[in-house]
């Protein structure tokens, strides 16, 4: 299990760093097993690319309750969420776009994407809409789709920084405060 957990480490990092297309033996190399322990586990690409895929989305999901607990306030954590999602979806596109070709694989790995992010998504609007923060009736999916929308392109114009436009959107959920009052900020 260690070593699957490793190699899975290990392949994310090459992923970001090296594309989809790294060669095998350098994910391998880069976790420190041979390419028979890798091929044990994930005999090809595309089982390997599902299990990073998988491994990513519960990783996003985990921080959720965590970072609810933690934080200050309950916005706080969802800005905090925020990130750790866009993180996932900036620098996962290729794992997405590499497992397109396999439609019934990419499907399931889409509705569990959304079966276990959309109600840690949920958990965080209803944290901030019940302490006042946010405006209610911002819909997780909603919230979830505009962010990987404003995602789209980056890697294509250095210039776009999706980032900027989804911190001006998450302001946007902001229940406005009457005047003088002092409200969360």
């Amino acid at each position: 299990m260690r070593n699957r957990q490793t190699l899975l480490d290990a392949a994310a990092e090459v992923f970001v760093t090296s594309g989809i297309d790294a060669p095998i033996r350098e994910i391998a190399a880069s976790a420190g097993v041979g390419l028979g322990t890798l091929y044990r586990h994930f005999p090809t690409r595309a089982d390997l690319v599902t299990a990073v895929y998988r491994h990513q989305i519960e990783a996003c999901a985990e921080a959720g309750p965590k970072l609810l607990a933690e934080a200050a306030l309950p916005f706080e954590a969802l800005r905090q969420w925020v990130d750790l999602f866009v993180d996932f979806l900036v620098t996962k596109h290729g794992l997405a776009d590499a497992l397109h070709s396999d439609s019934d694989r990419f499907a399931a790995l889409h509705t569990d994407f959304l079966d276990r992010l959309m109600p840690v998504c949920a958990q965080l609007l209803d944290a901030a809409v019940d302490a006042g923060e946010i405006r209610p009736g911002v819909q997780p999916y909603e919230l979830m789709r505009g962010i990987g929308n404003l995602c789209i392109g980056q890697d294509s114009d250095p210039r776009y920084d999706p980032r900027r436009l989804i911190e001006l959107l998450l302001q946007g959920l902001r229940q406005p405060q009457p005047p003088g009052a002092d409200g969360p900020s």
